[in-house]
């Protein structure tokens, strides 16, 4: 997005000039994270888990590195490499604990990050394009977790790798040769793990990847923010940097503090014990469950337990496990609301926080459960709400409730200049407010109502 008023790069020496026109790094820098890039002036604390999931990134990225150099990926020794990592590679006990724990505050950050693009409704034009690669970046998130978890090659891993790899032969047709050739043979061996640590070490650069291309997404629209207003004037922003790479720079402080204190007090305390035993494929563990950010698409996979019709139970629960998350795609033409923050849209925040939040508090415990009641008929009922949300409340509601007066601009809403509602404009097909004739910025840089 073109800011005339952000601030313009200018390079104070020969060196950098020189660098400036031969590769533009520095420019590119100050323009993506620094002084030259405006954003809104209202941005919460909910904004700074963007940062937070590219920290994350990094140090799973770091340390994964470093534990590929001392991993054997063969299915005789993988475990005991493991145990050599934490018993004899110096620092190697904090470096597989990082990894584990970072793979887990991953996805605290990443949910907390999803739940306020839904509550904000971040996926509404003009970023769409920006909600879609961030589901495509979750995707792979779970598809390289998956991975992951099994390389330690314990109980839990083996048996983790031979359920969810089964799900494939429910597929018609190709169901079962799908599932040899993902396996290299019949059951998880030798070929499946080197297959899983190949793609495991390259999944988080592609990652990276599509990581870039959703920033640059970010950028052309610029940043959503609370109101759901878009920007409007320069009294409506104000520079990344300082602002925000300090409110930034404080949320990862809070943030360091919670993840040093599991890595180094709590370090197993999100992992399943039976993973501490090496893999024995004539040893079915009591209770087979994958790691606890797959636990709500897990237990809508398990929600399916009768056959309908020519459709057995197995297909539909894996159709529905990733339809779960596909929904999210078609979110930007489900929502038809012109108003895009929850916080001017009263029925869709009573739906979102006793409806949306709660189900996916009961899918989360339900999938940790044990595959019997009254667990599975609170999966069903929780499968059923989730996809009712977004495939019928969400429309419906999108299009018969009356929202709330929005305010004039960001900053209007900032200086609490319009809070009634005789102040209202009526909204645009888009949500947006025409412009009216009020006076620009003043000397000071704060926006004067109309008639000041």
């Amino acid at each position: 997005m073109s800011f005339p008023w952000a601030q313009q790069y200018q390079p104070k020496s020969g060196f950098t000039r020189w660098i400036d026109e031969k590769l533009p790094l520095p420019r590119l820098v100050y323009n993506a994270v620094g002084a030259g890039y405006p954003v809104p002036r209202n941005l919460n604390y909910f904004w700074n888990f963007g940062v937070l999931a590219g920290f994350c990134l990094v140090l799973q990225i770091i340390t994964g590195v470093v534990l590929a150099m001392h991993y054997a990926p063969n299915a005789l020794v993988a475990f005991d490499s493991v145990e050599h990592i934490m018993r004899d590679v110096n620092w190697g006990w904090m470096l597989r604990y990082a990894h584990a724990n970072g793979a887990s505050f991953f996805f605290v950050v990443i949910y907390i990050h999803i739940f306020r693009g839904l509550f904000f409704s971040s996926y509404k034009a003009p970023r769409e394009m920006i909600w879609l690669l961030g589901v495509v970046i979750f995707l792979l998130m779970m598809a390289t977790a998956f991975m992951g978890y099994v390389l330690p090659w314990g109980q839990m891993s083996f048996w983790g790798a031979k359920v969810i790899t089964g799900l494939f032969s429910a597929i018609p047709l190709v169901g079962e040769p799908l599932q040899i050739w993902l396996l290299g043979g019949f059951a998880p061996d030798n070929a499946a793990l080197n297959r899983f640590f190949s793609l495991h070490f390259m999944m988080p650069f592609i990652i990276a990847g599509v990581v870039i291309l959703h920033i640059w997404a970010l950028h052309i629209p610029g940043s959503s923010n609370p109101t759901g207003v878009e920007i409007k004037d320069e009294s409506d922003t104000i520079p990344f940097h300082p602002y925000y790479t300090a409110k930034d720079g404080f949320g990862l402080a809070v943030f360091l503090v919670l993840y040093t204190s599991f890595v180094f007090f709590l370090p197993n305390y999100l992992g399943h014990p039976d993973n501490y035993i090496p893999a024995n494929p004539l040893s079915t563990p009591a209770h087979i469950v994958p790691e606890w950010y797959f636990w709500p698409f897990y237990a809508i996979l398990r929600a399916f337990t009768q056959d309908f019709l020519f459709l057995p139970a197995k297909l539909m629960g894996v159709i529905a496990m990733f339809a779960a998350i596909l929904v999210w795609f078609f979110l930007p033409w489900l929502d038809k609301s012109p108003v895009r923050s929850g916080l001017y849209r009263p029925l869709f925040r009573k739906f979102f926080w006793f409806g949306l939040i709660p189900t996916m508090g009961v899918l989360f415990y339900c999938g940790g459960a044990p595959a019997e009641e009254p667990y599975v008929m609170l999966s069903q009922i929780a499968a059923l709400y989730y996809f009712a949300h977004f495939l019928i409340v969400l429309p419906i509601v999108s299009i018969i409730e009356k929202p709330k007066p929005l305010p004039h601009s960001i900053t209007d809403a900032v200086l609490n200049h319009r809070t009634g509602a005789d102040d209202a404009v009526p909204l645009s097909t888009t949500g947006e407010r025409p412009t009216d004739s009020r006076p620009g910025p003043d000397d000071a840089g704060l926006y004067r109502p109309a008639g000041a």
